[in-house]
């Protein structure tokens, strides 16, 4: 739409473009993906010793997918919350929040505001130049070190291309809930990206993607509002994201080079809902202001990766990576009826940077039996300030603070026998701050037959106390919460044993593919802030709590000609030992998850429909009530189940040159869902609501792609 005029210029190129796609036509589907997550050389699918999940650029496109957040959705035993008054998106694994698993691209740690990896907010990860995401359950502490301890999730970037340009553009216009007009309202998305071949052995690309969220008004009335009842304003956060990207890529012989650059913006804009009228009893006028804030964030991604072999043996694979991302705040006063800006007070109230090195050293040991593969990672991080310091003082003067951790790891695979093959790790963590860290892990697959094969995959990892829990410093008449440099990091380990079987029906018309799933997280020295001085009241974070998770879950796939179809289903259990209280409850309460994923094509249209659904059952929490007698108790507060639904219709012109995107998220239209999981008041009292989504919207994504 918003780039439909650049559409109409390129297709005075269609003819090339449809030779291309012709040619392009010809090439047989992949039959099996090589993955490269956890393994000590890139590898098939089948012969990995760790269970990998791939989500391919063919599933992401099915799904109109913007960013991580927008495919991930109705993912298996991950949950996403998006967080209204922030803009923010919350996301855990196995129970486990998003401080509990890392983010990589391209085997790299993203920054985000509270360190390396970790606590990622998933909607500021876009996928416009993505290959494929791979998804790691369970500890992967020896591979990828500290926070990885309910698992990882591996963003694989294009690097290459068979045409000598490539130039993919596309305009993609959203409603907000019932909510859409062409500037104001709705959400509007345009991309355009450009990949060259610049001799044979050398590939660039440039992206740029703009996704403006106007923000859900349902029943606020936006910026300009000037009546003080409370409606001023907006439910969802309006946000502008601006993504920049660009590669380049160098391959000959035994040597392979690329060098990455990203930078994102992201503004978001909270307008008070209290307005001050400004009353002129002499002239009866008014002068409408209110008090409005605008969160602006960057972040700058280098990498720098080589690779390949050394002495026509050792293959290694070195990157250097330097982050940063800072956040700014701009408070000021806004006149309603000018327009205006006054009294404005700006200034960076959270900075992290980080300076990163990972390499592995494969085959060091390399015979038919076994290999042995060494690594190191080296992790410098500065940071200052902290989300509690917007209250205080933007832009006020921050400590700096550091974090460095040296890493190195060893893991070997031993092919004892035809079908049985083992894979031990370990890896040893020095820091500035904590004890050196000792990490474990060993993994097993064992093939039964043809068509069976059982993996078990036994790991730990540590979880390092974050910016906020080791330097917060928030003192004043009223508050008193404090970090604590003396915390140690938590400590993780999983177990996970997966069965899966592949098998054919109707003389191989139609293909299956089962898995059966246990896992087993324990999570120790958990920190939580408690209440260390009653009068006056002091909190500070210590290692006290608990967690477990317990599961079972299954993953299934059938193919039968135009149609691919995926079901699953997840009973887990999660246990919250709460020893910062006088009162815990250890039983474990139980939460069924389904999902489904179905397309159908049909060749002769060009066409493939596409569903996506997702159940999550009641959700219980142990939570600290009053009861009716004034005394304190713990009762299972729950929130209620809710079913989400997306669906796509995918659609392509000329050979593919063209593709339309016609789909519906939310189609239950699910807005909010009852909960009685939050502490305090009695326990029989009113629930609260979660907000999950801004109800029933729909799309139109338009993608032409020439190459030449």
């Amino acid at each position: 739409m918003r780039l439909l005029f650049l559409i109409l210029i390129l297709t005075s190129l269609q003819a090339t473009a449809q030779v291309e796609q012709k040619k392009d036509s010809l090439n047989p589907e992949r039959l099996e993906e090589v993955v490269v997550t956890g393994q000590i050389n890139p590898q098939s699918v089948s012969k990995s010793v760790v269970e990998v999940k791939v989500i391919s650029r063919k599933d992401i496109e099915r799904q109109a997918g913007n960013t991580l957040a927008d495919v991930l959705n109705t993912t298996l035993n991950l949950n996403i919350t998006p967080n209204t008054s922030t803009g923010k998106s919350g996301v855990s694994l196995f129970g486990l929040d998003s401080q509990y698993f890392k983010v990589l691209i391209d085997n790299i740690p993203v920054i985000n505001e509270e360190g390396v990896g970790n606590n990622t907010d998933l909607t500021l990860i876009n996928l416009d130049d993505i290959e494929r995401i791979e998804i790691v359950e369970g500890a992967m502490g020896v591979q990828y070190g500290a926070n990885a301890v309910s698992g990882i999730i591996n963003i694989i970037t294009k690097k290459s291309s068979r045409n000598d340009w490539e130039f993919t553009v596309y305009s993609q216009e959203e409603t907000i809930g019932d909510e859409y007009e062409w500037f104001d309202k709705g959400r509007h998305i345009q991309s355009l990206k450009v990949g060259h071949n610049l001799t044979e052995e050398m590939y660039a690309n440039v992206v740029y993607t703009r996704n403006d969220f106007a923000g859900f008004f349902n029943d606020k009335q936006g910026e300009n509002y000037v009546i003080n009842d409370g409606l001023r304003g907006h439910e969802w956060l309006p946000k502008l994201q601006q993504n920049a990207k660009g590669l380049v890529s160098y391959t000959k012989q035994n040597l392979n080079l690329f060098y990455r650059f990203d930078y994102l913006n992201e503004t978001i804009d909270r307008f008070s809902e209290n307005v001050d009228l400004n009353e002129n009893a002499a002239t009866g006028t008014i002068n409408p202001t209110a008090l409005d804030e605008i969160y602006t964030n960057n972040r700058f991604y280098h990498h720098l990766n080589g690779s390949g072999t050394l002495f026509n043996k050792i293959g290694y694979n070195v990157s250097v990576s330097y982050q940063k991302q800072t956040k700014d705040l701009e408070r000021y006063t806004y006149r309603i009826q000018s327009q205006e800006k006054e009294n404005i007070e700006a200034g960076e109230y959270q900075s992290r940077s980080a300076l990163f090195s990972r390499g592995t050293f494969s085959n060091i040991i390399n015979t038919s039996k076994a290999n042995l593969q060494l690594g190191y990672e080296l992790t410098a991080e500065k940071g200052s300030g902290s989300s509690v310091a917007i209250v205080i003082n933007p832009g006020s003067d921050a400590v700096t603070q550091e974090l460095n951790n040296y890493d190195f790891f060893a893991a070997s695979e031993l092919q004892l026998t035809k079908r049985f093959s083992l894979r031990p790790g370990v890896r040893a963590s020095f820091s500035n701050l904590f004890e050196t860290q000792y990490i474990g892990s060993l993994s097993a697959k064992q093939t039964l037959g043809e068509d069976w094969e059982l993996r078990a995959i036994l790991g730990s990892a540590n979880r390092t106390p974050n910016y906020n829990e080791l330097y917060t410093y928030f003192v004043d008449v009223n508050h008193n919460v404090q970090g604590n440099g003396n915390l140690n990091p938590e400590k993780g380990v999983s177990a996970f044993l997966h069965l899966k079987k592949k098998s054919t029906l109707g003389d191989g018309a139609i293909r299956l593919k089962n898995k059966l799933s246990f896992n087993y997280l324990n999570l120790t020295d958990r920190i939580e802030l408690i209440i260390v001085n009653q009068s006056p009241l002091e909190y500070q974070y210590n290692n006290i709590d608990r967690f477990k998770a317990l599961g079972v879950f299954s993953e299934n796939e059938v193919f039968y000609k135009n149609f691919k179809g995926q079901i699953g289903a997840s009973l887990q259990g999660i246990s919250k030992v709460l020893d910062s209280r006088t009162q815990a409850n250890e039983d474990y309460l139980f939460n069924l998850q389904l999902n489904s994923n179905v397309s159908y094509t049909l060749p002769e249209w060009k066409t493939t429909f596409s569903l996506f659904f997702k159940y999550l059952g009641k959700q219980q929490q142990f939570v600290e009530k009053t009861n009716d007698q004034g005394e304190q108790e713990f009762v299972a507060g729950e929130t209620d189940p809710y079913s989400w639904m997306d669906a796509t219709v995918n659609k392509s012109f000329f050979d593919g040159a063209f593709t339309t995107t016609l789909g519906c998220r939310n189609l239950f239209d699910v807005t909010q869902v009852d909960t009685t999981a939050f502490e305090g008041g009695a326990h029989d009292g009113d629930p609260a609501q979660i907000s999950l989504g801004y109800g029933r919207s729909y799309f139109l994504k338009l993608t032409y792609n020439l190459s030449i």
